[in-house]
Order: structure tokens, then sequence, then C-alpha cells
């Protein structure tokens, strides 16, 4: 379907079951937009949902660079799997009273920040979003097991690319390192999630005006 966010509320809003936590997932390649349209979605649903990024268990800059894998940072392995999988499984099971403190992601830092995104156990959804919730290798595998219904979405590659050099740029990238970057990690990426697509329950294409 195209993006039509009033048919993506009352869709996710159908998710919503008293007395129960869901989760709600949404993938895709880097520059789709994902975090904006959880974001969006959330605002609409006036309370009754949170949102977790998986972008919160970035490994920390210096311990890509200790693993060499600072200049893939993105790739796979540069996040804590299982980490986001052990509070995934935390997530769907609430305990009552009891705050769950998920991380989150500082662009402006590029560094994951621990605690702070407060999940109260009253809250009925969860919608989380990142590029690997659809990846079938490793613990990759075991995250879509743990989420009800993922979507993906789908962007139009030209301004999606362009779109990830200008945020790179916005974050102080010099435009040429922003666009070596870009092809020679965030579109090596972005093939890798493509991959997913056909498990996703529902596809969201964002056109170039979306």
């Amino acid at each position: 379907m195209d993006l039509d966010l009033d048919r993506l509320v009352v869709r996710a809003r159908g998710l919503i079951v008293p007395g129960r936590r869901r989760i709600l997932g949404i993938a895709g390649p880097p520059g789709a937009g994902k975090s904006t349209l959880a974001g969006e979605l959330v605002g609409r649903l006036n309370g009754d949902a949170v949102l977790v990024p998986m972008d919160g268990f970035h490994l920390a800059g210096a311990e890509l660079r200790r693993l060499g894998r600072a200049r893939r940072k993105g790739a796979p392995d540069t996040f804590d799997a299982a980490g986001y999988a052990a509070l995934l499984a935390r997530l769907r099971t609430p305990e009552a009273g009891t705050v769950v403190y998920a991380p989150d992601f500082d662009r402006s830092l590029e560094e994951p920040i621990a605690g702070s995104i407060a999940v109260d156990p009253r809250v009925p959804l969860v919608v989380t979003e990142g590029n690997y919730l659809l990846h079938d290798e490793g613990t990759w595998a075991r995250i879509a097991e743990l989420i009800d219904e993922v979507w993906y979405l789908k962007a139009d590659d030209e301004e999606r690319v362009r779109g990830l050099v200008e945020r790179h740029v916005r974050h102080g990238r010099p435009r040429a390192d922003a666009e070596r970057w870009v092809e020679g990690a965030d579109e090596v990426n972005a093939r890798l999630v493509a991959a997913g697509r056909t498990r996703a329950d529902l596809v969201i294409t964002r056109g170039l005006t979306g």
C-alpha cells in the first residue's frame, strides 16, 4: 500500500488489545523514513503507544573501533542483537508497576544512550523500528518472532540516498565523505535489509512526495 497515515493509524490501533502488550515493528533500509513514520504513529495513538528504536542497540564507537568495525557501522554485527531481543521479550510481558527503561540513539553524538525511554507497563502498544527486524541470520532471526506485526517501508532509492547524504552532512560529515559513507556503508546495508522485504506483514511505499 502507499503511505497513507490515516489508514496506518487505524491498522496500528487494531493491534491494541486491552490488558495485553503488543509490539509493532517498522523495518526498511537506511533513510526510508522509518523513525519519522514510527514517531507520527505514536503521536497519533494518543498515549496508547511508545517508540523504542532498534538503534539504541548500536555498539558504542569505542567498541566498534576496538573490533575494527567503525567503518561498517550499521551492519548487523555492529548492534547488540541479543540485547535488543532480550528487551523485546521483556516488553512483551510487562510487570505491573514496573517501568522498563530502553536505550535511544543520539544522532548528534552518533552514540547510544542507555535508560532514555521509559516504557510504562500500562501502555498497550510498543512501536519499534530499525533496519534488521526482518533479518534472518544469527540472533536477528529471533526478532520477528517477538513482534506481532512487521511493516516494511520502501522509499524511492534516489530520494532516499540524497536524504542520507544530507543527513550525514547535517551531523558534521564533509559532503564528499558523506557520499562515500552512503555508498560504502549505508547502501551495502540497504541491500541486505531489502532481502527481508518478503517476510513483512505489510509493505508500504513512500514515493517521491511521500
